[in-house]
This record gives structure tokens, sequence and C-alpha cells, in this order.
């Protein structure tokens, strides 16, 4: 299934991008429980964290979100979610 290996891929970049970009010192990107939330109570982001990710997301893949959509908040929720989104995105590039 080279799909799923390429999604399994993304969701280790995305966890390498996020802890970049967060400067996450003490996190390792097999620390990130792909399912797990980004927010509250799962990796503990904050709002700022998110207008940080989306704007590494926008210079990495040149995806843009909107900063207060039902449906950024529905692909923000998990690293596999992320992964579905920007899979999905660059596909329809």
């Amino acid at each position: 299934m080279p799909q799923a290996a390429a999604l399994i891929e993304l969701e280790h970049e995305l966890k390498e991008l996020i802890i970049e970009t967060l400067a996450l010192e003490d996190i390792a990107p097999n620390d990130i429980i792909s399912t797990d939330a980004l927010f509250n109570e799962g990796l503990g982001l904050d709002s700022i964290d998110a207008l940080e990710l989306g704007l590494a997301l926008k210079s990495r893949y040149g995806i843009s979100v909107s900063s207060d959509s039902q449906e950024t908040r529905k692909h923000f929720q998990s690293v596999r979610a992320l992964a579905e989104f920007v899979s999905t995105s660059r596909s329809q590039a």
C-alpha cells in the first residue's frame, strides 16, 4: 500500500515540522502519537501555536488555512488529520 506508506511518511514529516516550528525541544517525532489531539489534553498546543503551524504549512506545502473555521479545527485535531488534509490539498493543487 504505497499510499498508506506515504501518509505515514507525511505524518513523520509533520511531527518534525511541529517540533521545529514550535521549538518543542523535549519532544521527538516518535513521542507524538499520530491520533492524539494536538490541542488541550493531547500535545497541549494553543491558538498561537495553531497560527504558527498554519504559517509553517503555508511556507512548506503552499497550503493556506482559514484561521477560524470549523473545517480548520477538524484538520488540526491530530497529526493524522493534518496529514490527510495536506495530502488531499497537495493532490488537488
